[in-house]
């Protein structure tokens, strides 16, 4: 096997041994599946070369991006990984048409540089996006900040190029807003985590580059009244909120231990900190007046101090440079450092209707008390659509953690939620997918599943539950 894939790549991208074995990491460096081989192809040629044989001789197969999932979807013991690092070209961008034609390798913020360049952004934007591929937030359908004006990675995709299990190259790339012929195979992969076929590139995408930003952090002394905020917001800007981020006083408190001398956002102690972001593109609302001030930043200051006068919130600050508007954001972007500061978590990336995100926490916290009394949490929000982050660090021994997470697992149910928003499924989340997902839905996805992996080696084991219905420990 290593012989003939040496042979189709070269030998200086066939890695065994010592060279493979970072690739067998998970992304906090906790679990390790060893690798038959990474194979690193530099074409979709390559790429079909590789699954052809793969599929010949009944080899499962990893497709990897930049390692940076959470939900256990990029390991196999004794499986073939291919690292998709070497197809990092960025075949196009398009000014007129807003869109750019990559390839699955690249790394997401070299994208960003790449188009701000033209005028534009490629909005997909979170906290790994140093280190995230397309192919990665392609196959997780990855979600972000800015998800609240532009969607989710599913909304940015124009094109897909893709190769089957058994070497076959889907050729989607079109640069099309519309395209009725036939079923959408390209938001079928979008989401699938390798599942279906390895992803080599896309279509993407752009967006004007907001010409000005309003940036500010707000306190208040509980959740409710912040949608009021981002409902005025919306509607005096015509939708022009691209964040709106919830994180709590403990969530503050846990980032001043990360990072000790970096300044709090308020003077004060507040249990509610909602950053919160408008982009604008109008000139007349980036264009500053005599006293120096952009007008949405003037609108924004306005709406926040007659809720100051109300009472509805309790204090706020604007960014009055680009320092400043980057040091509100280091303290929502450092998540995943501030809930990795204690072991043993689990790791709850749910949605829910966005009127109830303050009733999901406090029956959250409830349970948690009742159940695991004295657990910390680690929690962080996209309150403008929904996606809580609720890391748990419960004081329950391992064998009894599944009781915290069916409890959660409850409460989004009741409330019509989600059970993984952004984050996907892999393996970590195996148990909820057999216990929550509706029946129907997975016979489908398994027909699916054998219809374009009739041998079932493309990413085996995460995603889909064992058909028996047995859950996976």
């Amino acid at each position: 096997m290593i012989d003939r894939l040496t042979e189709i790549l070269g030998p200086g991208h066939v890695l065994t041994g010592a060279e493979a074995e970072p690739y067998g990491w998970d992304w906090n460096h906790e679990h390790f599946e060893a690798p038959l081989a990474v194979v690193r192809p530099g074409t979709t040629e390559e790429v079909s070369a590789v699954m052809k044989l793969a599929h010949e001789t009944g080899t499962p197969v990893i497709p990897l991006g930049g390692r940076t999932g959470l939900a256990g979807g990029g390991q196999g013991e004794g499986a073939l990984v291919v690292s998709l690092e070497r197809m990092n070209r960025i075949r196009e961008i398009r000014p007129g048409a807003r869109s750019a034609v990559v390839e699955a390798g690249v790394v997401i913020a070299r994208l960003h540089e790449a188009v701000e360049e033209q005028g534009m952004i490629f909005p997909l934007t979170f906290g790994a996006r140093g280190s995230a591929m397309i192919g990665g937030a392609l196959a997780t359908n990855a979600g972000g900040s800015n998800v609240l004006r532009y969607g989710n990675t599913r909304d940015l995709v124009l094109g897909i190029e893709a190769v089957l299990a058994d070497g076959t190259v889907v050729d989607l790339m079109q640069d099309l807003h519309k395209n009725n012929s036939g079923y959408d195979l390209r938001h079928l992969l979008i989401g699938s985590e390798g599942t279906l076929a390895v992803i080599t590139g896309a279509v993407l995408r752009l967006r004007p580059q907001p010409r000005a930003y309003a940036t500010a952090m707000v306190g208040m002394a509980a959740l409710p009244p912040a949608l009021d905020l981002l409902n005025r917001l919306q509607e005096a800007t015509g939708g022009a909120v691209e964040a709106f981020e919830y994180m709590p006083a403990s969530y503050v408190d846990d980032y001043a231990r990360l990072r000790p001398g970096t300044r709090a956002p308020f003077e004060a102690r507040h249990e509610v900190n909602i950053l919160l972001e408008i982009g604008a593109l109008s000139p007349r609302d980036c264009v500053a007046g005599e006293d120096g001030v952009l007008p949405v930043a003037a609108y924004l200051e306005e709406v926040l101090g007659r809720m100051l006068e109300d009472g509805e919130i309790d204090d706020a600050v604007i960014a009055a440079s680009e320092a400043q508007r980057r040091e509100m954001w280091a303290l929502r972007e450092a998540a995943s450092e501030v809930a990795s500061m204690r072991p043993d978590q689990i790791i709850m990336d749910v949605a829910v209707p966005v009127d109830r995100v303050a009733e999901f926490l406090s029956r959250a916290d409830e349970m948690l008390e009742g159940l695991a009394p004295g657990s910390a949490t680690s929690v962080v929000a996209h309150l403008g659509d929904g996606n809580i982050h609720y890391t748990i660090f419960p004081t329950l021994p391992k064998s009894e953690k599944d009781r915290v997470v069916e409890a959660i697992e409850d409460i989004v149910a009741d409330l019509r939620g989600a059970f993984s928003a952004e984050h996907g499924v892999g393996t970590h989340k195996l148990n909820t997918m057999a216990r929550r997902k509706d029946p129907g839905a997975l016979a489908a996805m398994r027909a699916i599943k054998a219809a374009l992996d009739p041998k079932g080696i493309l990413n085996p084991g995460k995603l889909l539950p064992e058909a028996s219905g047995a859950v996976a420990k």
